[in-house]
């Protein structure tokens, strides 16, 4: 009888909630309607290019054709997953994919937020704006020209990195040809040098949103500046560090195929070969688009759940999440 009457009162609560919710709406939409008409564009791409496509994933249960297209190939239900699973491939691309992951979260992801905090303190201007642009820049050069410029560093012959070890003495090596280098090499290149100028903008931003009325207080109780970070920069700018660590966490599954190519080569597939470059082998080389697919719709699956699951422990031990 109890549980009947809350249930009820229940419901009673939440249809004045979503009058209330549909009136401010309403109200919002008439009021702010060029805000709304600015909306209008985002929401049609993210429905044509985001949302559309995700009708194609069907083709993951199918034995797809071009020629007979989505509608007339047969159904195969799981056969594409299982052969992924149970490919000789499967282990090598899944281990170097969450290595290669983890070696970003490790190194990378940290690297912005150090870089952020040394240009929040550093006092001169110009000396900072200079910094940030040169920090800044690598994000604009392509993928295959960052890619040229690790190669060319690291030729065998005349790159400058073995030409200074040539000159302490050492011997010259060819590191793109190294399986145990090629980590390394990848996460420093595309990972650190040019992204981690960008990704400090975030926490720039989140640093100019801390009171400084709270530095002012620690300065006349005697803080340092050390202090002053430990104790109110970072748990100043926490809440953006858990919302980019969760929204990395969401992509421990994925790399980017292209950077990959660009670097890799026969002898370093026991390290390199990951399961974006599988895909890309199966889809655009074999022409196996089921198969690239299915792969696609496990990366996916396997995101939704690591990103379900931090977000539920951030959200208990830190009480900030995505939602």
């Amino acid at each position: 009888m109890l549980k009947m009457i809350s249930s009820k009162s229940a419901k009673q609560i939440a249809q004045p909630r979503k009058a209330v919710w549909w009136s401010v709406m309403k109200h919002d939409a008439v009021k702010e309607k060029h805000l709304y008409l600015m909306l209008i564009p985002f929401i049609l791409w993210f429905f044509l290019f985001q949302f559309k496509p995700m009708y194609g994933l069907q083709i993951a249960f199918k034995d797809y054709s071009l020629y007979r297209g989505i509608h007339a190939s047969e159904w195969m239900g799981l056969a594409h997953f299982r052969e992924f699973l149970t490919s000789p491939y499967f282990i090598r691309n899944l281990k170097n994919t969450v290595i290669l992951n983890v070696y970003g979260l490790l190194f990378a992801f940290p690297a912005p937020i150090i870089l952020a905090l040394l240009l929040n303190e550093a006092k001169h201007l110009l000396f900072r704006k200079i910094v940030q642009t040169f920090t800044y820049l690598p994000h604009f050069i392509s993928s295959v020209i960052v890619a040229g410029i690790v190669t060319n560093f690291l030729a065998p012959e005349h790159g400058l990195i073995n030409l200074l070890i040539e000159r302490m003495g050492g011997e010259k090596t060819y590191f793109l040809t190294i399986p145990d280098y090629f980590r390394t090499i990848y996460v420093l290149s595309f990972d650190i040098w040019k992204e981690a100028g960008f990704d400090s903008i975030i926490y720039l931003a989140a640093l100019s949103g801390i009171n400084g009325q709270l530095y002012e207080a620690a300065v006349i109780d005697g803080a340092n500046r050390w202090k002053q970070t430990l104790h109110i920069t970072l748990p100043g700018i926490l809440p953006t560090v858990i919302i980019m660590l969760l929204l990395k966490i969401g992509h421990l599954m994925d790399v980017s195929y292209e950077n990959i190519i660009l670097l890799y080569q026969p002898a370093t597939y026991a390290t390199a070969d990951v399961i974006s470059t599988y895909v890309y082998r199966a889809g655009m080389q074999e022409g196996r688009y089921d198969l690239a697919t299915a792969v696609g719709v496990f990366n996916a699956a396997i995101g939704l759940i690591l990103v379900y699951g931090a977000n539920k422990l951030s959200r208990r031990f830190t009480q900030s999440g995505l939602w």
